[in-house]
């Protein structure tokens, strides 16, 4: 049977395992949702898609259109989500964050005719669409289908692995979001990628039981987590959210084996009082991105298993992914392995050319072959210069710098849009946030460049102080933090501003909203919670 579309690849392991257990819902996330604990097994779920889809097909939906799911992390996200690939349906997710302005925005541009919803969210996207001037309607996952406002645009056409299987939009840390077209090929090259692993991250068919807190809308749980539960087989354990006090005992529960993580995650889980049983679990490895560097040796130690870290984006899907698999994983350094077979890659200066050993540079990748875009999103939706500009010369220009050492492995700098100038120097924003975390009063901190009338940018820290901190005098606390910094860093790197806030600018998947903070650090200066520490940053002899 021809593996051409993520449904054929879910029918095939479904009518291979009917009895195993496909999705687990632990009971955190049961009460979350007002729905059932427990597992839906792959039989189970097969018939449930199956009838799904006669709905769709008797609905007039089909190859060409377009679908959105508001569902957040529910089982009914998946099983709508594979009815509708059956058809040739492209399924847009909708984070149920999303408010007015955003709701007519990714109404309007992806131009979805039916979006199945929490009832309610159901008037908030009708009233959207309505802006958006967009036929649209709206139900509920267990509502009947409501009739298509138009033929499938594609009919005619054979379903295949260039279907567009997705619209994923781009978490937009800057400007507006890009629509990026995934296809059933990039989820079947996921799929496929993260099945083969070996080393640290070996994947026993049928048998595993990945569990992930990230959600749907986003590549990660998406075209990682749930694809190779689809290809190899086992069980996926898809949690609401990351609750860290509860988070363990959820592993436990649903004896998972693999871990997804944020880098925010582990750092949190360490902030708890240590206990004989952190453990006590079945998991065998964990896969992410991010995690500080301080952390890194201290969580493996503690919770007894490997955070391997990994580098993909939602434009690259497992087309360029690239993991730390293979000891040794350079523990602690931001480390996410080394170039893999399959994929070509340099790193360059602002002019393009090739950077040495140990400097860092803007990563550029393709696939190695005759199709440099193989298993790569289609392109932007309604964006084609934005597409040209993404593949200039050929490669595909990440915006990430990485550095590259004499032994070939490869280090996480920053984005390249992250990167502060300060009298002519670069400074990264995750560099100094790395140290800055580290420092007994800080909880959380992010980094931006603020205008400085002499130097370009200056450097200005939001930081978020521990609870028992404070209290403590600002003046004191500000100048503490930016000693540290001083004793770390080059002195130009360490902060010229403190800001103490209350709460970072956070996307929904927990990274720093890096447009926000922008606007922010712009803000700040001037105002009483923003400390100026300009004078201490001095040449040392």
């Amino acid at each position: 049977m021809p593996m051409n579309t993520v449904h054929d690849v879910f029918a095939a392991t479904a009518a291979r395992t009917p009895q195993a257990e496909f999705l687990f819902t632990e009971s955190v996330t049961a009460r979350a949702y007002g729905i059932a604990a427990g597992a839906l097994h792959w039989g189970e779920a097969a018939g449930e898609v199956a009838r799904l889809r006669q709905a769709y097909e008797k609905a007039g939906w089909g190859h060409g259109h377009r679908v959105g799911l508001l569902l957040e992390n529910r089982p009914a996200f998946l099983l709508h989500w594979l009815a509708l690939n059956a058809l040739g349906v492209s399924v847009v997710p909708i984070n149920a964050e999303m408010r007015s302005a955003e709701l007519i925005y990714l109404i309007g541009h992806s131009e979805i005719g039916l979006a199945v919803t929490l009832p309610e969210r159901a008037a908030d996207l009708r009233a959207a669409a309505e802006q958006a001037g967009v036929p649209f309607a709206t139900m509920g996952a267990d509502d009947a289908v409501p009739q298509a406002p138009k033929a499938a645009p594609r009919a005619g056409d054979a379903i295949g692995p260039q279907t567009e299987c997705a619209l994923l939009y781009t978490s937009g840390t800057t400007g507006r979001p890009k629509g990026c077209i995934l296809s059933n090929d990039y989820f079947l090259a996921a799929g496929q990628w993260y099945a083969a692993l070996d080393g640290v991250c070996s994947i026993r068919p049928d048998t595993e039981r990945v569990i992930t807190p990230l959600p749907l809308n986003h590549m990660n749980a998406m075209a990682f987590s749930t694809m190779v539960v689809l290809t190899a087989g086992g069980c996926l354990v898809q949690l609401d959210r990351f609750h860290p006090k509860s988070w363990l005992a959820s592993a436990r529960e649903s004896r998972s084996t693999i871990v997804h993580y944020l880098g925010v995650m582990p750092a949190m889980l360490l902030s708890a009082a240590p206990s004989p049983a952190d453990s006590d679990h079945a998991i065998r490895w964990g896969f992410g991105a991010g995690v500080d560097k301080k952390n890194h040796a201290l969580f493996e130690e503690r919770f007894a298993f490997p955070l391997v870290e990994a580098w993909a984006m939602t434009e690259t899907g497992a087309g360029a992914c690239i993991m730390a698999n293979r000891e040794p994983r350079r523990v602690g350094s931001s480390c996410f392995g080394r170039q893999p077979d399959f994929l070509d890659m340099k790193l360059v200066d602002e002019e393009g050319r090739e950077v040495g050993a140990d400097t860092p540079g803007e990563l550029l990748v393709r696939a190695r072959g005759d199709d440099p875009r193989r298993h790569f999103f289609s392109g932007y939706l309604k964006d084609e210069e934005a597409t040209r500009e993404a593949w200039a010369d050929g490669w595909f220009h990440t915006g990430d710098l990485v550095r590259r050492d004499a032994d070939g492995n490869l280090f996480f700098v920053d984005r390249k849009k992250n990167v502060i100038r300060r009298s002519g120097e670069n400074i990264s924003a995750v560099e100094v946030e790395s140290v800055l975390n580290q420092h007994p009063a800080v909880k959380a901190s992010a980094v931006a460049a603020t205008p400085d009338e002499v130097r370009g940018d200056e450097v200005l820290a939001c930081i978020v102080l521990r609870e028992d901190m404070s209290n403590n005098n600002p003046g004191q606390l500000a100048a503490s933090i930016v000693d540290y910094a001083l004793a770390q860093l080059a002195y130009y790197k360490a902060p010229g501003y403190v800001a103490f806030v209350d709460a970072l600018p956070l996307t929904p998947s927990q990274k720093i909203q890096r447009g926000q903070l922008r606007d922010l650090a712009r803000a700040l200066p001037g105002q009483p919670q923003c400390l100026d520490t300009r004078g201490m940053k001095k040449r040392q002899a």
